[in-house]
């Protein structure tokens, strides 16, 4: 095994800053972490009472959601060349600040309307919070400690979404649809203080260039790309919202990666994905947050329809995942650095794997036992998959690239959220409705039609019915749980896919960075690779380094 180092020089160097700093530093990113990540699940719980409250109609209730997920997937790397270039310190600042007062005005406004303009506003925010978080954990943090660093981040990332909607469904038991804007823009306003208090700034000394129509093409690509998947489900494939956003995201990433071949200062140059590291890593988390949000979609149905559960119940019963990964982020840090990411990776996508077969076997008499044993499992997979391919992720470019990198990171999160929803989502209406239709005769037209789409409203529809009812809960339940077969074995199986990948193509066993050495062999058969990477990476300087490992 033999490495090849990249140099990079930066600013900022993680000798200087106190241990004592830097744990601050870390707790303030997990907490603007945090934020960002609950935006989405805090909203999840609290739509069925904000729209009662705004009058919303099914069109605002699915931009309220979808205009704050849309804008930070779309300026993701925008935002974190942004940082890169300007200063992370600078961007996080302004990200905060724009969340915290966009927050704030979400909880005074009397319009459905409104709130879309504010919670778009928020993903804004969120785009320049979330690439800096870890860019900056892993400018600040030398390199023995930034994988343990790294796990942590990756933990409260996977876990954040949990303990959005358990903060979001305890506050609506409590208080009105705004409290939960209310809380986020005072946590921002403590994470802002916290930021300006104890992040060092962390601009590079070297030229990064921003590529303003990389920067235009990407956001068009992947804001494209995830509202076409986002409305598919609701409003049909063939519509026109939703091709124009999938074949508009399409032509504008061929054009992106057309042009970021050819400029001299790419936003993010396409010859990265041959870097082991950065492709493994990138598909990895795809592949695990498609199947975790397609399982967290289903699940939280299956407790509240299937079970009974309410929104603070459900949100409870989901903790476990949460509890299992966040420690576990950190130990597979020091697993993957002693074995490899190829080995560790792989092994917690399978594990993942497992615990969806677990949940396809699953059928209506099943309890909560049986999928809190799923949950254990996929959190301790997700834990281990996710911290190898964050850092495989981070430590293929150089400092002066780590907010870009942050950003893919963060990207490939995001469009597998969007595609695990829509796509799992899809497959799950697909069983349901093919087994519920032979249930429906005798119901009225409306209602039939109803009962059809989706299980909550054939459940409604029984009860309506009152004691004539009890077969149709019956045959939704069951008819629910075959439509969840059908979406867990199909996350389970790309999810086997996916560490076949990892496997054949991760990063070996990870060598201390002080015992770095370059192979004049390896070199020699690497030489036009490493040319062809070499604007890329802005191999330039000697300093900081950061390896590609094969």
């Amino acid at each position: 095994m033999s490495q090849t180092l990249i140099s990079a020089p930066s600013a900022l160097e993680p000798e200087a800053i106190s241990p004592r700093r830097r744990t601050a530093v870390l707790v303030t990113m997990l907490l603007a972490l945090v934020l960002v990540v609950a935006g989405v699940s805090m909203m999840n719980v609290s739509l069925s009472t904000l729209t009662a409250a705004l009058g919303a109609s099914p069109t605002d209730q699915q931009w309220i959601v979808d205009g704050y997920t849309v804008a930070l997937a779309a300026l993701l790397l925008p935002a974190g060349a942004i940082g890169d270039r300007f200063g992370r310190r600078r961007a996080l600042v302004a990200g905060i600040a724009i969340f915290g007062l966009a927050s704030a005005a979400s909880a005074l406004t009397d319009s459905a309307s409104a709130l879309i303009v504010w919670r778009v506003l928020t993903g804004v925010g969120a785009a320049l919070i979330m690439p800096g978080t870890l860019s900056t954990i892993t400018s600040v943090f030398p390199a023995e400690g930034r994988a343990k660093a790294v796990g942590v981040w990756a933990g409260f990332a996977g876990a954040g979404g949990i303990l959005g909607m358990l903060v979001g469904g305890a506050l609506l038991e409590q208080w009105w649809w705004g409290s939960i804007f209310v809380v986020s823009s005072v946590l921002a306003a403590v994470a802002l203080v916290a930021t300006i208090l104890t992040v060092p700034e962390s601009r590079e000394s070297e030229h990064v260039g921003v590529d303003p129509l990389g920067a235009v093409l990407s956001v068009l690509a992947i804001g494209g790309l995830v509202l076409g998947i986002i409305e598919g489900p609701s409003r049909g494939w063939s519509d026109p919202i939703t091709l124009v956003g999938i074949l508009g995201g399409i032509v504008a990433g061929f054009l992106f990666v057309w042009w970021e071949l050819r400029t001299p200062s790419p936003l993010l140059d396409p010859r990265l994905f041959k870097l082991r590291g950065f492709a493994t890593g990138s598909t990895s988390l795809f592949l695990q947050f498609f199947a975790i949000f397609g399982f967290f979609f289903i699940s939280l149905q299956y407790l509240q329809l299937v079970l009974g559960y309410g929104t603070l119940k459900s949100a409870l019963a989901l903790l476990p995942i949460a509890v299992v990964m966040m420690p576990l982020s950190t130990v597979a840090a020091s697993l993957a650095e002693q074995y490899g990411q190829r080995l560790i990776g792989s092994a917690g996508l399978l594990i993942s794997a497992v615990g969806f077969v677990v949940i396809a076997t699953m059928n209506a008499g099943s309890g909560y036992w049986e999928l809190l044993a799923a949950l254990l499992i996929i959190g301790g997979g997700t834990a281990l998959a996710m911290t190898p391919a964050t850092n495989a992720i981070v430590g293929s470019l150089p400092r002066a690239k780590q907010g870009v990198a942050s950003a893919v990171n963060d990207t490939a999160r995001e469009l597998g959220s969007a595609f695990g929803i829509a796509i799992l989502g899809s497959a799950f209406n697909s069983g349901y409705r093919s087994n519920i239709d032979g249930n429906l005769q005798g119901l009225p037209p409306a209602a039939r039609a109803a009962a059809h789409e989706a299980p909550a409203a054939a459940i409604a529809v029984a009860h309506k019915a009152g004691a004539s009812g009890d077969a149709l809960v019956v045959a939704a339940r069951d008819a629910f749980m075959v439509g969840s077969r059908y979406a867990m074995y199909i996350g389970a199986v790309l999810l086997v896919v996916g560490a076949v990948f990892v496997f054949a193509r991760g990063q070996h066993q990870v060598v201390p960075e002080e015992e770095d050495t370059l192979d004049d062999e390896l070199t020699a058969m690497r030489g036009e690779q490493l040319a062809e990477l070499r604007p890329a990476l802005a191999l330039s300087t000697p300093g900081g380094g950061v390896r590609d490992q094969s």
